[in-house]
């Protein structure tokens, strides 16, 4: 009999799934909510469900290459690397009682599951959105977090792309969704933004951004397209990103929080007494970096400093 038939149906385990592009930060993410949420006093695993992913930097409870790894798929079906993880995650779909086994080990736990990074995985195929679905059943109440690269803020046509992305995927994955721009600390060095950050955190009136890209000799001629993808994302109006420096205490906090009331998780006790102590430790401990609001706030003044040097021209 499987192990996960001895467990009580109303036993509940919260998590994350952790989805998003190649190099948008989900394993850098992983690691840093462990260590955060350890500090918290949460008990925390990780799943590590990438069959791509060879060093991890985090302690890993229950890793998907014990059962499967994509050099071993290429080499043996010769396949690339696409249609290898393709084919790891249907082999997986057929091994469900390896990870439930797995899981039920950690049952007492709250989970973060670290998924692979191929796009099409969240917007077309069927393999990753059958195992979150096996998931629910099994009990998990899960949020999945979906990181998105800030840096495509900083380009209109990328950032409307982003948005379509992330809109296919909140609807193929159907899940509790939050979306997260990841890597806020570096924002600055990516170029100035054409509005304010609230405006994509918020995802306001793309029009504006529309009407950014017609300045655009190459993307003017693609004006009435993506004017009509513009008003496809403002017609469903779910998506709205939560900015992350994955190094900052407030930002991690935010992120958490969202997720939280995102799948139900309701904090502790213990939590919110290790979350004071956390918040107002001294400068130099660990998670004390610049927050996420104050990168807003020097990004977006210096942005009226360089507007008004503009006018001064003028």
């Amino acid at each position: 009999f499987s192990m996960c038939s001895r467990r009580p149906q109303s036993s509940l385990c919260f998590g994350q799934v952790v989805i998003g592009p190649p190099g948008s930060g989900k394993t850098t993410y992983c690691r840093g909510v462990q260590e955060f949420l350890n500090h918290l006093g949460r008990k925390v695993v990780v799943i590590n469900l990438d069959p791509a992913n060879e060093k991890l930097p985090y302690q890993c409870a229950v890793d998907i290459s014990e059962l499967v790894t994509l050099d071993d798929v290429m080499e043996g079906l010769k396949l690339g690397p696409n249609g290898g993880l393709i084919y790891c995650m249907e082999y997986l779909t057929t091994n469900l009682d390896w990870l439930e086994s797995k899981l039920n080990e950690h049952r007492d736990c709250y989970f973060l599951f670290d998924c692979p990074g191929q796009v099409e995985l969240y917007t077309h195929h069927s393999s990753i959105r059958s195992i979150f679905a096996q998931l629910t059943k099994w009990n998990f109440r899960l949020t999945a977090v979906h990181l998105v690269d800030s840096h495509y803020c900083a380009d209109p046509a990328k950032f409307i792309s982003v948005l379509c992305t992330s809109l296919s995927t909140m609807l193929h994955v159907e899940l509790p969704h939050v979306n997260v721009l990841s890597k806020m600390d570096l924002i600055e060095q990516y170029g100035k933004l054409a509005f304010n950050l609230d405006f994509y955190t918020e995802v306001m009136d793309l029009s504006y951004l529309v009407e950014h890209l017609a300045f655009d000799p190459f993307f003017k001629k693609f004006h009435h397209l993506n004017k009509k993808l513009a008003e496809v994302i403002q017609d469903y109006s779910l998506v709205s990103f939560v900015p992350l420096n994955v190094q900052d205490k407030g930002s991690m906090m935010q992120v958490l929080r969202t997720v939280d009331k995102a799948n139900g998780y309701c904090f502790g006790d213990l939590e919110e007494r290790n979350l004071q102590a956390m918040m107002s430790a001294a400068v130099g401990a660990d998670f004390q970096f610049n927050s996420t609001l104050g990168v807003q706030e020097r990004y977006v003044e210096s942005n009226k400093k360089t507007l008004e040097e503009e006018v001064m021209e003028l």
